[in-house]
């Protein structure tokens, strides 16, 4: 598995929860963001968020990671909070 951390830039931020607010213990955790990145189909790579609905895919690894930061922030657009950090978990099924 390949992890790769993304740090948002700050005009997709937004102030954090109160501590007292969760959302989606062990999957969004106030500020941070986990996709499970798979090979798609055919090419390029398919990816989901562990927790929120948020899907997306592309063709190359540098589409990707621009599909997903434009994904969280439409996801996000008028939430109280946005992560500060995203990581792309790279999972490849191969059968051995």
């Amino acid at each position: 598995m390949v992890a790769v951390v993304i740090a948002l830039p700050e005009s997709l931020l937004f102030a954090p929860l109160p501590p007292t607010r969760a959302v989606n213990p062990g999957i969004l955790m106030g500020t941070e963001l986990i996709f499970e990145v798979h090979d798609a189909e055919e090419s390029g790579y398919c990816v989901r968020a562990l927790g929120p609905g948020i899907f997306t895919e592309a063709e190359t690894w540098e589409e990707l990671r621009a599909n997903v930061l434009e994904a969280i922030s439409v996801h996000f657009e008028d939430g109280p909070v946005n992560p500060r950090l995203v990581r792309l978990h790279y999972v490849k099924d191969e059968p051995i």
